[in-house]
This record gives C-alpha cells, structure tokens and sequence, in this order.
C-alpha cells in the first residue's frame, strides 16, 4: 500500500483532492475523560473557579473542528458544514464522555476533524478542573462513524 501523503520521491505533500467528486460526508469521533468525585462534582454543581466547564468545553471543541488543518499538517481547509458535540456524564466512572459530529459536502473526509475538536474538548475540561484533580485521564479517543467519500461508510 502506497502511503498518499509522501510524492514519488517519498517527500511529504498534501493529497491533490482536485480530481474527486463533492459528496456529504459525515464523522463521528468520541473521547472520556475519567476523573475524581470532587472534580466530577464540582463540573456538575457548576462550582468551577474558571466558570462553566462543560459549555466552554462544547465551545472548544466546535473551535478545534475549524482549526484542524492549523494543527495537523497534511489536512486540507474544510468549509465545514456543521459540527454538533454533546457531553453525556458518566456519574459511575466518574467523568464525561464527549462526542462531536462534523459534517460538509466536499472531496475529502472530516474524521481529523471530528478527532481533534473530541481531543481539544477532552482537554478543555482537563485545563479548567485540573486545581482539583491532576491524576485526570483522557481515554479512548476514537472515531465511532463515518460516512461518504470513495472508502465507503465505517461503523465501529
């Protein structure tokens, strides 16, 4: 298998996407982070010195899906179409589990992104509560779905 970022003299280059169909895409990637009670306790109280951790971490996340191509180095521009995320809590681990969709019609995919607005939305809720709790683990940063393009649909 050919690796598509690296030209014929295996120097890095970004995929040419000129050539490919506009289609809708579509991914889902999720990520959890597991912390203490008190630092559980004090997202969901809203008792945070920094102010509401969940809603800046939402915020962040929406951020991080419109900054990927800044940060990762052979991701393409997107005109990104929509990008959902939602915290579910997970009161038994303790800690939150962050899900965030991207979606657009274009010529490449959208799991980077969706990847890395989870990422930066895991480590939002680790910057504001970490005064509480620096043992906090990001886990399991994967994506769940996508949809679109030439390699077909993925489910995990």
């Amino acid at each position: 298998m050919n690796l598509t970022h690296l030209d014929e003299n295996q120097r890095p280059k970004m995929v040419d996407v000129s050539d490919k169909s506009n289609t809708t895409r579509v991914a889902v990637a999720s990520g959890i982070i597991q912390m203490s009670q008190d630092a559980y306790a004090a997202i969901v109280t809203e008792k945070t010195k920094k102010g509401p951790v969940l809603q800046t971490a939402v915020i962040a996340a929406i951020m991080g899906t419109k900054k990927t191509s800044d940060l990762i180095p052979m991701c393409h521009p997107l005109n990104l179409t929509g990008i959902n995320c939602d915290v579910e809590e997970l009161g038994e681990l303790p800690g939150f589990k962050l899900t965030v969709t991207a979606k657009l019609t274009g010529q490449t995919g959208v799991e980077m992104e969706a990847l890395t607005g989870a990422s930066v939305g895991l480590l939002t809720i680790y910057d504001m509560v970490k005064a509480i709790d620096k043992g906090m683990i990001i886990k399991n940063v994967q994506l769940e779905s996508k949809s679109g393009g030439k390699s077909g649909d993925f489910k995990r």
